[in-house]
Order: C-alpha cells, then sequence, then structure tokens
C-alpha cells in the first residue's frame, strides 16, 4: 500500500510501497485492480486530516509551500511530505515553486467533498432511514437533506412525539390531513385543540389503532363521529408510519420496532410533498369512513 498514514511518507521515501502493481509478477503474486489503486489513494487522503487541508487549500489557490505551513497547522516537513505524495498521485504539480491543483486533483478534491457530505448525512439522518425501510416505505432517498428532522432520544425520549403535537396544533384555520398508526392522548388533545381553533381534520388509521380507540378514548372517538370538520377513514391494511399534511409543509414519522414515534422528517420540498400525498391517496384509496367500520352504540357505551 501506498503511503504511510502515521508519518506522511511518501510513496518515493516508501520504498517497495512505491509502486502499485497492476499484473501477476512472475512469482504469480497478487494483481491489483484499478478498484485498488483507486483505494489505496483514496485512503491516503482520509488517512489525514492535514492532507484534506492542504487540497482544500491548493483548490481554493495556488500556494507555495511557505504559505500552506503559515495557513495550515503542521510543520514544512510535513507539508512537503503531503505535497510529494500528491504530485506522486498527479494531484499537483509545480511551477516556478507554486503548487497547483491538476484537474485530476481538482476532481478528487470534489469527490471526497461530496462523499463526506453523504458521509454526514447518512449520519443525521440513519435512524430515520433504518426505521422507514425497515417497513418497505420507499421512501425517495434523495431528499433525504431537504427538511428538518427531529429525532427521539434518551435525553428526549418524547421528541418526535412532541413534534408531531406541534405540527397539528400549528394548523389553526388549516385543513390538516394525517394517517396514524398509533393513538396518544396527546394526539388527541392536540387534535380537539385544532379543531377548536377551527381546523378541518382528516385522519387515516387502521383496524387495530380503532379498536385502541374506541377501548381507551371513548369520547374522543364519539367526537370524530359527531364534529363535522373531522372526517376519520379506517384502512384493513396496517400503517406502518404516520404522515402528516398542511398547507405546503409535510411530514413523514417514523416508528421504531415497538411502534414509538422516534422520527420526524418535515418539509416543504416538491419531493416530499409529493411523497407524502401519494402515500396518503393510496392508504384512503382502501379505506372506509369510521361510521362504517364501527357499531357507535359501542361507541356510546364505551
Amino acid at each position: 500500500m501506498r503511503g504511510n498514514h502515521g508519518s506522511d511518507r511518501s510513496p518515493r521515501e516508501a520504498g517497495s510501497d512505491a509502486t502499485v502493481d497492476t499484473a501477476d509478477d512472475a512469482a504469480g503474486g497478487p494483481t491489483y485492480s484499478q478498484s485498488d489503486v483507486a483505494h489505496d489513494g483514496a485512503q491516503y487522503l482520509a488517512g489525514s486530516p492535514v492532507r484534506v487541508a492542504v487540497l482544500r487549500r491548493l483548490r481554493a489557490e495556488p500556494c507555495r509551500p511557505a504559505v500552506l505551513t503559515d495557513a495550515i497547522d503542521a510543520t514544512r516537513t510535513t507539508i512537503q511530505r503531503i505535497l510529494a505524495g500528491f504530485r506522486d498521485r498527479h494531484w499537483v504539480i509545480k511551477r516556478d515553486g507554486v503548487y497547483h491543483l491538476t484537474s485530476a486533483g481538482r476532481r478528487v478534491h470534489d469527490a471526497y467533498e461530496e462523499l463526506l457530505s453523504e458521509v454526514a448525512c447518512a449520519d443525521r439522518y440513519g435512524s430515520f432511514v433504518a426505521e422507514i425501510e425497515r417497513v418497505d416505505a420507499d421512501f425517495p432517498a434523495a431528499a433525504l437533506d431537504s427538511g428538518r428532522l427531529t429525532v427521539a432520544d434518551e435525553r428526549d425520549p418524547l421528541a418526535a412525539v412532541d413534534r408531531v403535537v406541534e405540527l397539528v396544533r400549528e394548523g389553526s384555520s388549516d385543513l390538516i390531513r394525517a394517517a396514524s398508526p398509533i393513538v396518544t392522548q396527546q394526539y388527541n388533545e392536540a387534535a380537539a385543540a385544532a379543531l377548536d381553533a377551527g381546523s378541518r381534520i382528516e385522519l387515516l388509521i387502521d383496524e387495530s389503532v380503532l379498536s385502541a380507540s374506541v377501548a381507551e378514548f371513548g369520547p374522543q372517538t364519539a367526537r370524530a363521529l359527531e364534529e363535522d370538520d373531522a372526517e376519520v377513514y379506517v384502512t384493513a391494511d396496517p400503517i406502518r408510519y404516520g404522515l402528516f399534511r398542511r398547507g405546503d409543509v409535510a411530514s413523514v414519522v417514523a416508528h421504531d420496532d415497538r411502534n414509538s414515534p422516534l422520527c420526524v422528517l418535515e418539509s416543504t420540498a416538491p419531493t416530499i410533498v409529493d411523497w407524502v400525498d401519494e402515500r396518503y391517496a393510496e392508504l384512503k384509496a382502501d379505506a372506509v369512513p369510521i361510521s362504517a367500520a364501527l357499531d357507535v352504540d359501542q361507541v356510546e357505551s364505551s
């Protein structure tokens, strides 16, 4: 492998490590593919934040080694070794004592920055992605970094629930459309407050949520039957994640394997808005009004 991540030796300084053979040697040694060579270069760059800093600085403008030393927290020797490593990889050239990124070097820089951006996105949205894909929701990956994410954790286990409540309560005088795989007292109270403030609510639930609503929240269920501004539909298919739509805001609520709300992704981006609208329409197409799904006398006596 070229280079030494700990000492920043260039391939030239690394002796036999300086070359990568792309064909079998006479003794039948290993063959290195193009991907092996590319991995070596990527590993070399990622192995030191100073190398990345040098590459970034040169991407901004050509520099002499002394300028790089002043701008980056590294010794002149380290800078010289890094520049030698870059030259061996054809990422830089030297003209009149000034180092310039080659077009190849610029591509490496830009690709590395894009990779860092993708890794940061994966780290931030990882829990949402894991739960939403666990239930095969087919959420558009390209839309991940286009919204606000709220995640429940040990410090705030109700963060996702609280955010959904806030979204509902903020919907005064708006039409709220939602689909939920759970029923909670917090959600019911938020919906009641929104109705009192002049909102109209259209809610999709599945049969298990309907049973829980009748058993635990009889009065609220009865209001859903009586309230002109509330429409509740019931689907036989289980709802695996939450959907919320109000004005130009669309939200997706990912639940963990115990069906507790874990993440809320909200956005006004067309990709997410369209996806939420499409999924909501699919659920509603197979749903029936709540009045057709239960016995009214049962609700009144609960």
